[in-house]
C-alpha cells in the first residue's frame, strides 16, 4: 500500500485492477470491503463479492461506487444490481462483542473472513480496501481508496453497508430509543444524547472511548 496521488482517482470505480488479474490467469476476483468500522454500536460488516471477468461489468453496474457517496435510494438499487450480475456475493459480520474482546481492527478481519466463507467459490486473488487478511492463504492487493477505484471493492462495500444497515433497523426494534434506525449506530448528537439517558445496550461498543 503505497502513497497514491488522489487526483487520479478515477470519475467512478472501474475494472482496471480486475482486467490485470484476470489476463494473468486469476479470474476469481474477490472485492472486499466493510462497513461501520467506526459507529458506536452494533457490528462490523464485510461485503465480498466475485464479478464476472467481463468488462461489460462497468456498464451493466454503472453508478455502483464507495457506498458512503450514496445516498440510500441508490445504494439500495445499486444492491440489487450487485446481486444479479455477480458470480457470487457474501456478507459477514462481527458483533460488538467481538470488537470489544479483540478491537476493531481483528474484527473487521474477522468480518472479512467470514464474508469469504460465505461465497460459493475459492478466489484466486483479493483486492481490498486498506486493509490485508494475513490469515486467509489467497494472493491479496490491499488498495489506499480501493471502493473509488475497484469496481469489485466498490460493488462490496454496497453489500456490506446495505446488509449492516437493515440489521441495524431490527435492532432499533430490539433496543428501541436508541434511534438506530436513523443513525445506524454512529456517535451522532442524538445517538449520544439517548446514551446518557438510556445507558448502553447490549449491542453498543464498550470499548469505545464513549463509555470510558
Amino acid at each position: 500500500m503505497t502513497k497514491f496521488d488522489l487526483s487520479l482517482l478515477p470519475p467512478e470505480p472501474d475494472l482496471s485492477f480486475e482486467l490485470a488479474l484476470w489476463e494473468a490467469g486469476l479470474i476469481a476476483v474477490a472485492g472486499i470491503d466493510e462497513a461501520g468500522r467506526g459507529a458506536l454500536a452494533g457490528p462490523v460488516a464485510a461485503g465480498a463479492v466475485v464479478l464476472p471477468p467481463e468488462l461489460r461489468m462497468v456498464k451493466c453496474l454503472k453508478g455502483v461506487r464507495d457506498s458512503k457517496q450514496m445516498v440510500p435510494y441508490q445504494r439500495e438499487v445499486a444492491r440489487e444490481k450487485i446481486m444479479q450480475y455477480a458470480v457470487t456475493w457474501g456478507v459477514g459480520f462481527a458483533s460488538a462483542e467481538e470488537i470489544d474482546q479483540m478491537g476493531i481492527l481483528p474484527a473487521t478481519r474477522l468480518a472479512a473472513c467470514r464474508a469469504l466463507d460465505a461465497i460459493s467459490i475459492h478466489p484466486d486473488h483479493i483486492l481490498l480496501d486498506y486493509l490485508f487478511l494475513p490469515e486467509i492463504p489467497i494472493s491479496q492487493t490491499a488498495l489506499i481508496k480501493g471502493d473509488c477505484r475497484s469496481l469489485s471493492i466498490a460493488a462490496a462495500s454496497v453489500l456490506a453497508k446495505t446488509s449492516r444497515d437493515a440489521l441495524m433497523r431490527e435492532l432499533d426494534l430490539t433496543y428501541p430509543g436508541y434511534g438506530f434506525a436513523a443513525h445506524k449506530g454512529y456517535g451522532t448528537i442524538a445517538h449520544r444524547e439517548a446514551l446518557h439517558r438510556q445507558g448502553a445496550s447490549p449491542v453498543h461498543r464498550i470499548s469505545f472511548t464513549l463509555f470510558h
